[in-house]
């Protein structure tokens, strides 16, 4: 694997200005994250991380044979970045797989429209299915929908997602997507179209993404149609006139796989079985070459342990750093399941979890949820932070979907907002390539997060 040559990051270390901050940390220890910060800044190798995993394993879909060759990737690339130690633990899933697609306005003026099936979703029948559609504004307003007014027809919603720095937009929307198609088969309908869940306006270019089906209802296919093309239904719908959409989907559940988790650890300078756990997901949807979701997480904190490695061990912090390229997080966040599962007995030695999966642009927020004895530590972090152009947050980080299971337990969290008003155009869709990551917005997520895990892991105080 080709990655770019970080420069001598221990002479960074001796001339870096340290920034004061009240805690329990000495000078020294902000020196040291503040040297480290400015050497992530200088050039992190985060961007050819992911140039490599894009341009050699390409498309992850869970449970496919690119899913396969990444976990393999992955353990050779901790490996050449010089970890301590690497290993795998299994995740076991369904396997979705997508199949051919297509849909067609059949009346009254014939069109060919730009689909994806929604991951998770069943097939049609292989001559497809023609319907009249019926429209909603909103996931809302089809929970007010008549049965007699829908029964047999292809339900259609067309929500459209609002643009935010903070993403929040995605929360409000997303709901079409995921519970949309069980309601409309409660009502009656032979199958949905949704508006993407995406910021796109002006592209013809749909985002996949899960559904979820209740267990109470029967199951209908559903696919997401491209912002211009909802636009175009939405048109002919004004014109007072029955619209027609035939739609075939070969999509659906092929069996059972065991993909793994990648794990790996570098080791503190002293004997600590404490960490730092930072990671994000290995996998990806199959339409694009998941640069931004979540490529960058995977190169982000790679890096960053990647330069805690590169110290010389008298120069690392107290305790150690653990990274997890995590299993099939887009159908189901099973692989982070999964680490809680097998971890959850060692809650005790994770001093602190962050998750990386928001693309790659510039990291603007610095969110926790700690117990209050952490807060005087974090406010040291959020200062070395602040020449980044990071502000400090609130204490009541979610973390990422990865780390849900484990913020359930109990782990503190810490939360790097990057800047996602582009990050929605491109999510979970075919451009979701790596033209799309700027070199010197990645080396600022990788010197927030290494001046994170540093300060942390140098804490000496007992876990929380």
């Amino acid at each position: 694997m080709m990655l770019r040559a970080l420069l001598p990051i221990a002479a960074l270390l001796a001339v870096a200005a340290p920034v004061a901050a009240e805690g329990p940390l000495p000078d020294a220890a902000i020196e040291a994250a503040t040297g480290l910060r400015d050497a992530a800044l200088a050039g992190s190798g985060a961007y050819d991380i992911v140039e490599d995993l894009t341009t050699r394993i390409g498309p992850r879909l869970a449970g496919t044979e690119a899913d396969a060759r990444a976990v393999q990737w992955a353990i050779d690339t901790f490996q050449a970045l010089g970890y301590d130690r690497v290993w795998t633990e299994p995740v076991s899933f369904p396997v979705w797989s997508r199949g051919m697609e297509s849909a067609r306005v059949v009346s009254p003026w014939p069109q060919s429209l730009a689909i994806a099936a929604l991951g998770g979703s069943i097939g049609t029948p292989e001559e497809g299915i023609q319907a009249e559609i019926v429209a909603f504004d909103s996931y809302a307003d089809l929970l007010e929908g008549d049965a007699e007014a829908v029964e047999g027809k292809i339900v259609y919603i067309g929500n459209r997602m609002r643009r935010a720095r903070d993403g929040r937009g995605y929360g409000e929307a997303v709901i079409a997507r995921s519970r949309g198609a069980s309601h409309a088969a409660k009502l009656g309908a032979r199958a949905i179209l949704i508006r993407s869940i995406g910021t796109a306006a002006n592209s013809r270019t749909p985002h996949t993404g899960m559904l979820s089906y209740d267990i109470a209802f029967r199951r209908i296919p559903g696919a997401a149609l491209s912002n211009p093309d909802a636009d175009l239904i939405e048109a002919m719908l004004r014109r007072g006139e029955p619209v027609v959409v035939e739609l075939r989907l070969g999509a659906g559940i092929r069996g059972e796989y065991t993909s793994q988790n990648v794990i790996a650890e570098v080791d503190g300078r002293e004997d600590s079985d404490r960490f730092v756990l930072i990671g994000g997901h290995l996998d990806s949807w199959d339409l694009g070459t998941g640069a931004l979701d979540n490529g960058a997480g995977v190169g982000i904190t790679m890096a960053t342990g990647a330069m805690i490695a590169k110290l010389p061990r008298a120069q690392r912090p107290r305790h150690g750093v653990r990274v997890v390229a995590f299993a099939n997080e887009e159908q189901g966040v099973h692989g982070g399941r999964a680490y809680a599962q097998a971890h959850a007995e060692a809650l005790q030695r994770h001093l602190i979890g962050a998750e990386s999966d928001f693309g790659a642009g510039r990291i603007w927020r610095f969110d926790t949820r700690v117990p209050e004895p952490m807060l005087p530590l974090m406010d040291q972090v959020a200062a070395v932070l602040a020449p980044l152009g990071i502000e400090r947050g609130g204490n009541e980080a979610r973390g990422g979907a990865d780390l849900s299971a484990m913020r359930e337990l109990g782990m503190p969290l810490a939360g790097l907002l990057q800047d996602g008003t582009a990050y929605f155009d491109h999510h979970h869709t075919a451009n979701d390539t790596l033209d799309k990551i700027d070199r010197e917005d990645i080396d600022q997520n990788v010197a927030a997060y290494v001046s994170l895990v540093y300060l942390v892991a140098e804490h000496d105080a007992p876990a929380p």
